[in-house]
């Protein structure tokens, strides 16, 4: 165990000091939540919006969202509803987020009124009112260009995907030299508004349910409709043949669609 500590922080040390602060880690959490208690689920979440929002300005995160998930593969048998994202700058600071004491500390500071009794416990009713049965750590490996800002009711679609084994490298040059280009196209186009590669932070073999995600952000359903239909007439057929490549160095496991109730930034 203790070995297998070791060899996740060098990974992600070496990541970090390779890429520097610019580095974003992510944790991704697919939650599901009783139908009873679905209204008392979204009283919480405005409360842990709040304590985000002194995360944020503390250092501890860079970012905060919640998304209600509207469809898509039913991961792990279980019928999510929404997913929470929260970026870090480092992968320190992503492994310690979950970290109770600091909660405590930004649930007071976010309402000075509650004591830290009340701040605890009005913590752990939140985390316990939802099922989380899902938690990934990622990091992110490529972006397109853009200085999109989110904000509510914007449109994602999440997609997992498992790099076929023993072609790793060859995916993940495919989604940076092929794929990359398309969806900065699709931007360009005014027919998509971002687009994240993102693969796991945590060493996986080779029983890993999934090894990366993308992440592509819609303005609104036109948008996402119209990008459906999108000719990439740039794309040469030598660039097609590649596009074909990619596609078979990996195996798309779930895909989820996603619209942004909370942000944090």
């Amino acid at each position: 165990m203790k070995k297998q500590l070791a060899v996740l922080f060098i990974t992600l040390f070496t990541c970090f000091n390779l890429y520097g602060q610019e580095q974003q880690y992510v944790v991704l959490e697919f939650i599901k939540v009783e139908p009873d208690r679905v209204l008392d689920y979204l009283e919480y979440k405005d409360f842990l919006a709040n304590v985000h929002k002194v995360s944020k300005e503390e250092g501890h995160i860079n970012g905060w969202d919640l998304w209600s998930l509207q469809s898509g593969s039913d991961l792990e048998g279980e019928n999510f509803q929404y997913v929470t994202v929260t970026y870090y700058s480092d992968p320190v600071k992503m492994m310690n987020g979950n970290d109770m004491e600091q909660l405590v500390a930004d649930a007071i500071k976010a309402f000075p009124n509650m004591s830290a009794a009340e701040a605890r416990q009005k913590i752990r009713d939140a985390l316990d009112m939802r099922d989380l049965a899902v938690r990934n750590y990622m990091v992110q490996v490529a972006s397109t260009a853009d200085n999109f800002e989110f904000q509510p009711g914007i449109l994602a679609s999440f997609d997992l995907m498992k790099a076929v084994e023993g072609k790793f490298q060859d995916y993940e040059r495919a989604e940076q030299e092929v794929f990359l280009p398309h969806h900065q196209r699709k931007i360009n186009a005014d027919l998509m508004e971002s687009w994240r590669f993102l693969r796991t932070a945590l060493p996986t073999g080779s029983e890993a349910k999934s090894t990366h995600m993308t992440m592509n952000v819609y303005s609104d359903y036109l948008q996402f409709f119209n990008s459906m239909e999108f000719e990439d007439m740039e794309i040469t057929e030598e660039q097609q043949q590649e596009v074909e490549a990619g596609l078979n160095s990996r195996d798309q496991k779930w895909v989820y669609l996603a619209t942004l109730e909370t942000v944090v930034r």
